[in-house]
């Protein structure tokens, strides 16, 4: 026996600001959450599958219009033609409370209901699955408590959107325990929410599989969902499976020793072309951080706008229509021998011995925070909030930029004859 199990969808998640990024494939992006959707009816189709869990967030929150909710229902009449079920949870995105219009689905699609779990047997081939969906975006109690212990002689599957005690990036939402999934005594536990792929446990199994497309520059890498395969009334198998039709990865072009901006963007080039072989045909969205310390650093903030649009027309020429440069960040700085002025009995060794001090100093390191506060007002909305927001008051942030601090105050003393 074979079946699918997929979560976080996002159907039509809205992409914001697109059009702000000269080239962006604007259609192409907007339109990657449909194709990967279609990419997984055909995958349950070629396997011939049992069924499809999706484990919570089909939608991304209310419908812009009742399109959304017909291309769903599209989709899973194509898995009712081939006799394939459909076994779903309303997760945080497409809780009761968050959707407001309604579609009656094709009747091979199973919803199980929010007010307690319930479980569905399937004598027929040995299966009870078990499952609770949301009636409120903000689920806050361990809802895997109430399900009930596995039913014995089937294969048991439970369906959970969690946090499973908390992941980066994601809300708390209906956290649980390892322990307390474990004690139900089900086989396989196909979980939500969490976007990046996860296996928590092995025998039983209990599996995160990740979105089906990632949406923008912080849902890294491959995408997709899980194959699992059952033998003799035990997992023998999970397989992940790429869905994505756009990949988007961060890339860092090593900088180190690079003499000009024509050797930096000859690395650039070489880095771009290691990611488009590794996306496979799909389209490739990549954040460039260019970072070291070299020669071509004063040239390089002197011509930033020229370089960013050279790596651009880089990906245009090599990429034949597969590769977008998403944005290009540059953290490059003089060459500069820090140790060496570490040494040094004068102010500018002062400097860089109190902020390698910092790191330790909890004190100063709280009292630097206190003033960033003020700061932080004055950022640009697009820095205070969003998916590349900037937390000034994160104490590891803070000691993860102090060496790039360190370099910079350094290579702009110097540069204004702060070495004499």
């Amino acid at each position: 026996m074979k079946f699918v199990h997929a979560a976080d969808i996002h159907l039509d998640s809205p992409l914001q600001g697109l059009e702000r990024y000269e080239g962006a494939p604007v259609d192409e992006l907007r339109g990657a959450t449909r194709r990967a959707l279609e990419n997984l009816v055909q995958l349950s189709i070629g396997e011939k599958v049992e069924f499809v869990l999706i484990a919570g967030d089909v939608y991304d929150g209310d419908w812009k219009d009742y399109n959304t909710g017909l291309f769903f229902a599209r989709q899973m009449a194509r898995l009712r033609e081939a006799g394939i079920k459909v076994y779903l949870i309303r997760g945080n995105h497409d809780a009761a409370s968050q959707i407001t219009r309604e579609l009656t689905l094709p009747d091979n699609v199973r919803v199980f209901p929010s007010r307690k779990p319930e479980t569905e047997n399937l004598p027929d081939i040995g299966v009870a699955i078990h499952g609770q969906s949301y009636s409120t975006q903000a689920v806050t109690n361990d809802l895997s408590a109430g399900y009930p212990l596995a039913t014995e002689g089937l294969f048991n599957i439970g369906m959970l959107h969690t946090a499973a005690g908390g992941r980066e990036g994601h809300a708390n939402y209906a956290p649980c325990t390892l322990d307390g999934l474990l004690s139900k005594g089900y086989h396989y536990w196909a979980l939500g929410h969490v976007h990046e792929r996860e296996v928590l446990h092995e025998d039983p199994w209990i599996v995160f599989p990740g979105n089906l497309q990632g949406r923008h520059a912080r849902e890294l890498g491959s995408k997709g969902c899980s194959l699992v395969t059952v033998v003799d009334g035990r997992v023998h198998l999970v397989e992940h499976r790429e869905l994505d039709v756009v990949r988007w990865c961060g890339s860092t072009v090593n900088a180190e020793g690079a003499a000009d901006i024509a050797e930096l963007l000859e690395r650039s080039r070489r880095v771009l072309l290691t990611e488009l072989d590794r996306a496979e045909n799909r389209l490739l969205a990549v954040r460039l951080v260019v970072h070291g310390a070299c020669q071509a650093h004063k040239a390089l903030e002197m011509h930033e706008e020229q370089f960013v649009s050279e790596c651009r027309a880089l990906a245009n020429d090599i990429g034949g229509g597969h590769l977008w440069v998403e944005k290009v960040r540059l953290q490059t700085r003089a060459a500069v021998n820090l140790d060496e002025i570490a040494q040094r009995a004068d102010p500018l060794g002062e400097l860089v011995r109190f902020i390698r001090g910092l790191p330790s100093d909890g004190a100063t390191l709280g009292s630097l925070l206190s003033e960033f506060k003020d700061l932080k007002q004055k950022l640009p909305l697009e820095v205070r909030h969003g998916n590349d927001a900037i937390n000034l008051e994160d104490p590891a942030l803070i000691r993860a930029l102090l060496g790039d601090v360190e370099q910079i105050l350094v290579a702009r003393l110097l540069e204004q004859g702060g070495a004499k």
